[in-house]
This record gives C-alpha cells, structure tokens and sequence, in this order.
C-alpha cells in the first residue's frame, strides 16, 4: 500500500509518499479503508520529534481517519464489512490503509462527509472536554477563544455556542476573524491590530472572559490573564505559538484563577468510559445541527507537506485533510 512513512526525524517538507506493507489485523481492530486524514500540529511536533510521544521508526503519522471497514478482527461485534467510520488511529493514518481499535471507531453519520468525518475525532473531543468537563463552561458566560478560525479554535466556538455561552475570538486577519464570527463567534479580535486584552475587557465592561481556551500559549497566555474575570478559568491546550508560557502565580492568587489542563490523549489510559461519553454528546450535537466540522482544503497524500505547511505557516484554517 502507499503511505508516508518516517524512517528518522525530519522537517515535514521531506516526507514522502513510499510503498510498504499492509498493517496485520489484530483481535479487537478493523481494517479501514482511508478516504480522509486529518491533519494536525501535533503530527509536525512528531516528524520532527518534538512532540512528546516518539513512535518507534518507522511509523506512519495520522492520527484521525475516515473511511470504509474492509475487514473486521476477531472479537469485534458492532461493525461490518462496508461501514462507512471514523475512528482515531493514533497513528497510521496517512496510509492508503489504517488498522485501529474498534472501540475507537464510531459510524460515521449518513449526512457527513468522509472529509468532515477525518475532521472530527481529535479536535471536537478535545474542545468538549476541555470547555464542559474542565473548564466548566456555563450558559450565560463568556468564553474567549484564542486561533478562533483554527481546527480546535472553531471546534470550541462551535461547542461554546452550543452550550450558550458568549463566545469572543482572537484570530490573525480580517479573513480569519469572518470566518470565526460565521462560526459563532459574537466578535473576533484581530490581534495583530492591537492589544486583544484590553478588547475584551472593553467588550465584558472591564469584568473579563469567565473561560479561556488557549491552544497558543506564548504571549497569548500572557495576555490571557490580564483579561480574565474573577474566577475565571483558563484552559491550557497546546503550544502552537512555540514557547510555553511561566505564569506569575500572584495573578491566578488575587483574581481567585483556576490554571487547567487538559491532554485528550491521555484519557484513553486514565479515562477511558469518558471517551464513549464525549463522542455520544459530539454526536447530539452534530444531529441537532449545533456543531459541523469546517473543512479547509483536502489535498492528495503525495501532498502531505503542503497541507503541513499550510497548518505550520497559520495559512490554514478549520481542518486541513488528506485523502490517501
């Protein structure tokens, strides 16, 4: 089959498409088809060996798919040869073909899209967990999402909106600030115009977001907390920017602040009934209308570090996909 497969660390603009192997299926896995990739920051951090999981070599990075089950392994009830999925691979999936736990695969609704269905398992687990389980989020209050247009950014405006809460983003351009306010967003901020902080103090009349969800960290995390409100939480994603932030402990002490995390990953080994859970919540919401992944632009598998690119340089925004 073709896949991208890394031998050694590298920069995401060296990978390449190669022929290997089909992965074996195991007791308790599927055999799926790929259509759709999605794509994600993490999968640059991991190519390059920056991220903190390092797969031994070699690998195939993806890490969320959406395709059709050609085969089924022992064990598996619940699922049948020609079921369209999604599922998150945790790896392997920028491959022509992708064997992943059952139990992290769900049908993939008639309605969506195999594109919209690689969008998904990653990004929107992540903001609902983050905004509902973590951060708390109720209706009424204001939540501030920094990337607003980006993949997880546009997963919690959608989910913010959804729970009623008034969502303010920050994004990096007139074109991403559009995008964000279609989104659900009630403004957006651009923040290379100016002090984002200050904004929002000006838009809550000087009481500050209850809830921020920060997936930049960096400068952004330090602006964060001049504009959150008493009590307020804020939600520590990810590091996109590149620098993870020191927070003064003096500010979390005198605004009653709550600083957490929140690793998505990691439920499968602390939390597993959490993930069930979360997708049949995700999976409410996609049927009432409430939330639907936004697709940037697909590209062919041979154009992997194109699409990487595009995520890596912030010209991207929702989800970028690749269809092997």
């Amino acid at each position: 089959m073709r896949a991208i497969v890394v031998d050694r660390f590298m920069e995401p603009a060296e990978l390449a498409v190669r022929e290997m192997a089909a992965p074996a299926l195991h007791p308790g896995t599927l055999r799926v088809e790929v259509h759709a990739a999605g794509c994600n920051f993490f999968d640059i951090l991991m190519v390059q060996g920056r991220y903190q999981v390092k797969p031994p070599f070699p690998f195939v990075p993806g890490a969320e798919i959406a395709g059709i089950v050609r085969e089924v392994g022992d064990g598996v009830r619940g699922f049948a040869v020609g079921d369209r999925v999604l599922a998150s691979a945790g790896l392997g999936g920028f491959a022509e073909e992708s064997v992943v736990p059952a139990r992290s695969a769900y049908p993939l609704p008639d309605a969506m899209s195999f594109e919209e269905g690689a969008a998904l398992p990653i990004i929107y687990p992540t903001s609902y967990a983050g905004l509902i389980d973590r951060g708390g989020l109720r209706e009424g209050e204001t939540l501030l999402v920094h990337a607003a247009a980006g993949g997880v950014g546009v997963a919690a405006v959608q989910i913010g909106r959804a729970l009623g809460a008034r969502v303010i983003g920050t994004a990096g351009g007139a074109e991403k600030c559009a995008i964000a306010v279609r989104e659900g967003c009630e403004e957006c901020i651009d923040y290379r115009a100016g002090d984002f902080a200050a904004r929002v103090q000006e838009l809550t009349g000087g009481r500050g977001a209850d809830v921020i969800y920060d997936s930049v960290g960096g400068d952004v995390t330090d602006g964060s907390l001049k504009c959150i409100a008493w009590n307020g939480r804020l939600l520590v994603i990810g590091f996109a920017s590149g620098r993870i932030p020191e927070v003064k402990l003096n500010r979390v002490l005198l605004k009653n602040i709550s600083l957490v995390g929140l690793h998505w990953g990691a439920h499968a080994m602390y939390e597993p009934a959490r993930i069930g859970e979360t997708f049949d919540a995700l999976f409410g919401l996609l049927a009432a209308g409430k939330i639907r992944p936004l697709v940037y632009k697909t590209y062919p598998l041979n154009e992997l570090p194109e699409a990487l690119a595009a995520i890596g340089s912030r010209r991207s925004w929702g989800k970028v996909i690749v269809r092997p």
